[in-house]
């Protein structure tokens, strides 16, 4: 049997965890090292399993990469190989934010067919037709994104959906395109935010970051920086979602709770008490939460992300709860192993309406990508018995010092290895 969680459910959450960098902003931070020659170094990284895949992948293009508790030194080449091979990308979605970067240094891209969580279709065509618009030629060729420009310019591009991926991609190969580049309905989130401030620390004229409008005045060259990692909003939030969950007590640091407003506010409607603190929050639950409406929205809309742990607070509330997920199709496919645990839930579409039982029942289950992983063993946490979670390995994608972390606040888990 691989290596699996047993999670036994019914202890109350009490304590403090502290969160680490981002998970989808230190990915993206590294592929900008690819923009200018010399050391970059990034802080405050998560211990997740993605982090050296990552640096699997810079080495693939010939960069140096050294990885030292929660610090990346990155050395990149004056002349960077421009092929990211499947094998270095396979295993995880934001490989291709190497795109950009490579285009806008090299002037061409070869990067494969990305990986990762298998939460429905999530196509290039984005990151594409803004390349085009800033001179480039990209066609998919042999499993591969294969992108060339002689010359990269200023361009307006307007994105059909504010993607978090096109428009890093596109953000990092303007910067150093000939020209001014307006990038209209771009993503909003932090993790943006968090790249076009380590961009203008590089050199980069990036402006608007966190508006749905992008400035970027091309530059000429680019210079190392050394950069820390917000902290990581997801991860944070699960934390206070697994207080809910278990009437716990919980507080949070090392997040800003502003990136986290609305889902702050969910929890207050779930009948926590919320308190914003100077670097995180604390969640209080005394009473069984109350049945809550999620609909997932990009930044500032509450987070797809967070819909398995959404699902697993209505799955113990007191009352219906209705859940809409508007980002991926296919995030609802772990629903039918909540249901393999007790809760009462029927999805349509992209709706799924739970009705809350008291308690859930323990039984093994599985994940399907890394907050499916993270939902199950919260609802593990309140089940009779003790539960299987299996697949974890996406759980450490995501998660840094799960288990330590879980334990830290009063829960029992324990993983057990490989036969």
């Amino acid at each position: 049997m691989s290596e699996h969680f047993l999670v036994t459910g019914g202890n109350r959450l009490e304590g403090e965890v502290l969160v680490g960098g981002a998970k989808n902003s230190v990915l993206k931070l590294m592929a900008a090292a690819l923009l200018a020659e010399g050391t970059t170094v990034v802080t405050n990284c998560p211990d997740i399993l993605d982090v050296p895949l990552m640096a699997d992948v810079l080495r693939g293009l010939g960069c140096e990469v050294e990885l030292e508790d929660s610090e990346v030194r990155i050395t990149t080449p004056a002349e960077p190989k421009y092929h990211a091979d499947f094998d270095a990308v396979k295993q995880f979605r934001a490989s291709v934010c190497v795109l950009g970067p490579l285009v806008a240094r090299c002037r061409r891209a070869v990067v494969a067919l990305p990986g990762g969580d298998a939460i429905g279709s999530r196509p290039l065509d984005m990151h594409q037709s803004g390349l085009r618009l800033l001179g480039a030629r990209s066609e998919i060729e042999h499993g591969c994104v294969v992108a060339e420009a002689d010359d990269l310019h200023g361009a307006n591009i307007r994105l059909v959906f504010p993607s978090v991926g096109a428009t890093e991609n596109i953000l990092m190969a303007a910067v150093l395109a000939r020209g001014e580049t307006v990038i209209d309905n771009a993503a909003r989130e932090p993790e943006i935010v968090d790249l076009c401030n380590m961009l203008n620390e590089m050199g980069a004229k990036v402006s608007g970051g966190g508006s749905s409008t992008l400035t970027i005045q091309g530059v000429r060259k680019l210079e190392p920086t050394t950069h820390r990692v917000i902290g990581d909003r997801i991860v944070a939030a699960t934390w206070g979602v697994a207080a809910s969950m278990t009437r716990g007590d919980v507080r949070v640091r090392g997040v800003n709770h502003k990136h986290l407003g609305l889902v702050l506010d969910k929890l207050r409607t779930a009948g926590a008490e919320v308190t914003p603190e100077v670097d995180g929050f604390r969640v209080i639950q005394r009473e069984r939460p109350k049945a809550v409406n999620f609909a997932t929205l990009p930044y500032p809309g509450f987070p797809t992300d967070l819909q398995p742990m959404a699902i697993g607070l209505a799955a113990v509330a007191e009352g219906t709860s209705m859940i809409t997920e508007n980002v991926f199709e296919s995030r609802f496919r772990f629903v039918e192993e909540m249901i393999r645990l007790g809760a009462d839930a029927r999805t349509d579409g992209h709706h799924a309406v739970i009705r809350g039982v008291p308690v859930l029942s323990s039984a093994p289950v599985w994940s399907s990508d890394i907050r499916a992983g993270a939902g199950l063993v919260l609802a593990g946490l309140v089940a009779d018995g003790t539960t299987e979670v299996h697949d974890i390995f996406h759980i450490d994608r995501g998660y840094p010092r799960f288990v330590e972390n879980l334990r830290g606040l009063g829960g029992v888990i324990e993983r057990v290895g490989s036969e």
